[in-house]
């Protein structure tokens, strides 16, 4: 007969990494961060225990690689909006341009701003 305990914590731990794949696979960010101290806390307590049940363990395995592939690539995804913004950015403030001779100038521009009234 397994443990109660331990076989509680397994399928918590199992049905939160799911929760985790749908929340990274949303872009939930937020749920993603509040799943956080929950998982820590059942790896604690499963860590804490003798687990012999090595294919659950497995199949747990499996699924925070998953997730944490998944985790990757979005973060992987957010440095590349940052990237295009800052480029974008970048040159809303300065035209680059290259001489004769291959030497690359930037040229600073103003921001315009300006207001328009109307009667």
């Amino acid at each position: 007969m397994k443990d109660e305990p331990t076989e509680d914590a397994l399928n918590a731990l199992n049905d939160l990494l799911d929760q985790e794949r749908q929340a990274l696979l949303e872009g939930n960010l937020d749920r993603i961060a509040r799943t956080l101290d929950l998982k820590q806390s059942l790896i604690a307590q499963l860590d804490a225990q003798d687990v012999t049940d090595r294919p659950s363990l497995e199949a747990l395995q499996a699924k925070v690689a998953r997730n944490q592939s998944l985790l990757t690539a979005a973060l992987d995804g957010l440095r590349a909006v940052t990237r295009r913004l800052a480029t974008m950015r970048r040159i809303r403030s300065s035209l680059d341009t290259y001489d004769s001779h291959g030497q690359k100038n930037a040229i600073a521009l103003a921001p315009t701003r300006s207001v328009e009234k109307r009667a």
